[in-house]
């Protein structure tokens, strides 16, 4: 039987940090299914749920068991279609936590066979997330350090402001 595991998440856009994440999960599964997912509590996305295939695709081309897939519904029904034995989630810190831990507790309520495995963060990623890049690139900061450098271009062509302001 393979192990199959379901990685979801906004990846608006994608970072080291959920690179991190999906690749020490690709170690742990025969198959990891990055599943871009529509978050209810954000307004607007910076890229397409397709644009956001592609750069994912481009980050995880090493890694022979990843694949990625687009959801427009609820995760666990997902998750109980493809089989999966675990949902993955990347924690950075409590407040992190706290929200997922009551998002695993309903996904088990509603499919009992929703597990979900947390993995921490690593050190140097603690403080990342999609929205820091977003902000960081708006104001024509350098976000290489941030992000997978074969998206790098991607990512800022979109997020950087048209023109800076002058002081």
């Amino acid at each position: 039987m393979r192990r199959i595991a379901v990685c979801p998440g906004s990846f608006d856009p994608v970072t080291l940090g959920h690179l991190d994440i999906i690749t020490r999960a690709s170690t742990l599964f025969d198959k990891v299914i990055v599943l871009i997912s529509t978050n209810a509590t954000k307004q607007t996305a910076s890229f397409t749920a397709t644009e956001r295939m592609m750069m994912i695709a481009a980050a995880t081309a090493h890694l022979d068991n990843v694949v990625i897939d687009i959801l427009d519904g609820l995760l666990v029904n997902y998750v109980k279609r493809v089989q999966a034995v675990a949902i993955v989630k990347g924690l950075r810190a409590v407040s992190d936590f706290e929200y997922e831990f009551q998002m695993a507790l309903t996904n088990k309520v509603l499919y009992e066979g929703a597990e979900t495995v947390f993995l921490t963060t690593s050190k140097e990623n603690m403080y990342l997330s999609s929205s820091v890049v977003k902000q960081v690139a708006y104001f024509g900061g350098d976000i290489s350090p941030f992000v997978p450098a074969c998206i790098l271009d991607t990512i800022r062509e979109r997020l950087i402001k048209e023109e800076q302001d002058e002081y």
